[in-house]
This record gives C-alpha cells, structure tokens and sequence, in this order.
C-alpha cells in the first residue's frame, strides 16, 4: 500500500525536505510515503483566484493514484486525533488500496475537489505554513504506523 501525499508549491526549504525524508524513510516498504509536488499557478496582480485554485485542485486530483482513497486537508474538515488517525491507518492497510493526502495551495483547494474527495480532515484550527503542513503530516503518519504496531515512538 502506498500513502501519497500531493501538495501544491515546490523548492521547500532544506529542513522540509530532510525531515519529509526521514519520516518517509521511517516507513516501512508495504507502506511507503511518497511525495507529489505541484506547481504553483503564477499569480499576478489582477489574478483570477478561482481559476488558479482550480487548476491546481485538478492537478492534486490527477496526482492521485487510481482507485485510491483520497483526503483532502481542510481547515473546515473533521480533525482526527492521533490514535483516530492510526484508527484509520489500520482500517486503510485492511482495504489494500492506495491512500492519498491532498495539500493545497494558498487559496486552498476547489469546492468541487472537496466535495469529491473520500474525506476532509483538518490539522487543527491553526493556520499554518503550506511547508510545514507536510512534515506535521508526514510526522503524523509516521505516529501513527508506530501505534498500530506497539512501536514505542508514540510514547515520547
């Protein structure tokens, strides 16, 4: 099974990359953690908003692999806790299909692609920087196979 995360914006900073690396290589084989970026609509002085969240809401929506169950980050969607999320996990890994995880870019994802996702879960009520966004999720997948399999990480 794979866990693909999709997320607009590309060139992070160094330590976005490394800790997305060493959580994705934390996973095991049978639940790798892989990375999509996509580029950012260029925005201009007079941009259509609308249009530019919607053509890079299609683009997050193509990222994701066939048949997979797709989850969309949202401020406005359900937060999980930890233990909900390896809930999930463990539910996911009994289905067999591929899992993926949308970020979106600054103006967020499109209503439709929402709309059409299996789930919208948010990290909580704060705002925080697309970036980091990616390693709180990757940190927390990570958390959550440990939990699933008695690892003692969760229990720092």
């Amino acid at each position: 099974m794979q866990l693909l995360v999709a997320a607009v914006g590309q060139r992070m900073p160094r330590w976005v990359n490394e800790a997305w690396s060493e959580y994705s290589r934390r996973m095991p084989r049978e639940l790798s953690l892989s990375l999509r970026e996509i580029a950012l609509a260029k925005r201009g002085k007079n941009a259509d908003t609308r249009r530019l969240m919607a053509t890079e809401s299609d683009a997050l929506l193509a990222a994701m692999p066939a048949r997979s169950r797709v989850i969309a980050l949202d401020v406005r969607g359900k937060a999980w806790s930890t233990e909900q999320l390896a809930v999930n996990l463990e539910g996911w890994m009994g289905e067999g299909r591929d899992v993926g995880f949308m970020i979106g870019g600054p103006d967020g994802i499109s209503p439709e692609i929402l709309a059409s996702s299996d789930a919208r879960w948010s990290l909580g009520p704060l705002t925080l920087p697309h970036p980091l966004v990616r390693v709180v999720l990757a940190e927390q997948l990570y958390r959550a196979w440990t939990i699933t399999q008695n690892h003692p990480y969760h229990r720092a």
